[in-house]
């Protein structure tokens, strides 16, 4: 039997209201939010863990290296193993270098020419590693000074500048601790003219 009661009846559903223009603006923009998120939360383990930009600050490593290039510094081989003679690395500076006013974001970058256990010297304009004059046919000039001979700590490097006799380096303030390295210069992306691998 049909029931006339009021509470039988079901109200009519009401209409949702439309969204205000800043409701409409973070719901077309929500998406392009996350995705943005995204992006930057890669980017920061990227540059943490994998790579970061670098720009050379001095003339250092000339001619190899020169100030104003841009370079890519790769940080996943030094996780694998330790930096090899030859290698150029970006490093943070050893505490010696921090005593004497220097940030620790300021960031080095020299040529690995020494590992732990090698005796290094520099004489008569060339430079020694065990006994043995090193071939460098990447240096500026042969260096001006003397140096050594010394045994390299452990889990220490000695490091120089391709441009031996204006370089700040391991010459001047002796052994870099390989806790220190951030990682390997990889890449020259700017300037254009001179983009690729860095040996």
């Amino acid at each position: 039997m049909p029931s006339d009661s009021k509470r039988d009846v079901v109200p009519p559903t009401p209409a949702p209201k439309p969204p205000t223009g800043w409701q409409k603006f973070w719901q077309g923009q929500r998406e392009n939010l996350q995705i943005l998120a995204i992006a930057l939360a890669l980017a920061i383990l990227i540059r943490g863990l994998v790579a970061e930009p670098r720009v050379i600050p001095s003339d250092s490593m000339v001619p190899t290296l020169l100030a104003g290039d841009r370079l890519v510094v790769e940080k996943v081989s030094y996780r694998l193993h330790p930096p090899q003679t030859g290698d150029i690395v970006v490093f943070e500076p050893p505490p010696v270098l921090r005593t004497l006013g220097y940030r620790p974001d300021q960031a080095f970058i020299k040529r690995v020419i020494g590992r732990a256990g090698q005796v290094i010297q520099v004489k008569a304009g060339q430079v020694y590693v065990d006994g043995n004059p090193l071939v460098e046919n990447y240096i500026a000039e042969p260096p001006d000074y003397t140096w050594g001979p010394a045994i390299v700590p452990a889990h220490h490097l000695f490091v120089m500048g391709d441009n031996r006799n204006n370089s700040n380096d391991s010459h001047v303030w002796g052994f870099l601790p390989e806790a220190n390295v951030i990682g390997r210069a990889w890449l020259r992306f700017w300037p254009w003219q001179r983009w690729g691998r860095i040996s």
